[in-house]
């Protein structure tokens, strides 16, 4: 059993982590990651966590990191979408290598990570 101090430092260690996977309406950015049984599955709780450390570490105050059910592409999960404003990019079968690439080149410099896409997917006939 953790003590009462354990626990309050557990506590605030975690609320950075959970406050860029809470709705925010004024976030530029928004990573959404499927979480249902066959993106869990496929990996991709670890493709969230790399997703919210990789934000948390690189400071990107304008990025929501959050999660949903299935996303309806079940063969190409893990499935994340990033959305900004009215545009949407869905990335495939995701690592957590991918992500850290997908934050950097995406979400940093604003420049989609196209092999990653599921456009990419269908233009190779997968």
């Amino acid at each position: 059993m953790k003590s009462l101090a354990e626990l309050q430092a557990i506590k605030a260690k975690m609320a950075d982590k959970v406050q860029l996977r809470e709705y925010d309406e004024n976030s530029a950015i928004r990573v959404v990651v499927g979480m249902a049984t066959c993106g869990i599955a496929a990996g991709a709780r670890p493709v969230l966590s790399k997703f919210v450390e990789e934000v948390q570490a690189k400071n990107l105050s304008n990025v929501m990191v959050t999660q949903t059910g299935c996303i309806g592409i079940c063969r190409y999960e893990p499935v994340v979408e990033v959305m900004e404003g009215t545009k949407k990019t869905t990335y495939i079968k995701m690592t957590p290598e991918k992500a850290s690439r997908v934050v950097l080149e995406h979400l940093v410099n604003n420049k989609v990570v196209e092999e990653y896409t599921i456009g990419a997917a269908e233009k190779a006939g997968e």
